[in-house]
């Protein structure tokens, strides 16, 4: 995104305002489950109130600002609090349910699940910005689980992840009025995936 450099004055303000009612209606519109390949400039620049030149002005194409807008988004990366990995798991997944109830968070799973394929350069940039910091932050809590010894020293880590957050992204996707998420799902999920994840003591036991 092109920072607009603009002197201290009444144009200022006015060119900020326009830069944010652009950034609001891009990710507003992607929230509600407009695809890259549907958004144009032009609908964007009419929910946002300016004309499309503002838009060209300060973005080269329609990838470039969707990047630069969600970009914008500050979600709460999980901070787990360290007691046990069971606690921090389900905070994670927390997380995840409550991101998933908001609209502009939705921008989220509406980029990861529908634009890989068809938009691969926008999708790595935002799996570079977005998702992979929050994968670390996952794999992390796993690492450490195997390294007190509560889950299992030959854990995959990347699937151990992948069935947790796949599973959490499947309910929150498939939600709506009539089909709400689970308030314990979190729990649920981690207690369930816990069984496979743990340290088996039995399995050493001489026979």
């Amino acid at each position: 995104m092109t920072t607009i450099q603009e002197s201290a004055g009444r144009g200022r303000p006015r060119s900020e305002r326009a830069e944010k009612a652009i950034v609001d209606a891009t990710l507003d519109m992607i929230g509600e489950g407009v695809t890259v390949s549907e958004l144009s400039i032009e609908a964007v620049a009419n929910r946002a109130g300016v004309g499309k030149t503002t838009i060209y002005r300060r973005w080269a194409n329609k990838e470039d600002l969707v990047v630069d807008s969600l970009a914008t988004l500050r979600l709460p990366m999980p901070e787990p609090g360290g007691a046990d990995v069971r606690a921090d798991l389900i905070e994670y997944l927390k997380i995840m349910r409550s991101e998933s109830s908001e609209l502009r968070n939705r921008c989220i799973t509406n980029i990861a699940l529908n634009e890989a394929d068809r938009y691969p350069d926008l999708y790595r940039r935002f799996r570079e910005l977005v998702i992979e910091p929050r994968r670390e932050a996952f794999r992390q809590v796993l690492r450490r689980g195997v390294a007190t010894g509560e889950l299992r020293p030959d854990l995959d880590i990347e699937v151990a992840m992948s069935m947790l957050v796949g599973a959490m992204l499947f309910h929150t996707k498939m939600s709506g009025p009539d089909y709400p998420v689970p308030g314990d799902l979190p729990e649920r999920l981690v207690d369930e995936a816990l069984r496979g994840f743990r340290y088996d003591v039995t399995r050493n036991v001489a026979s």
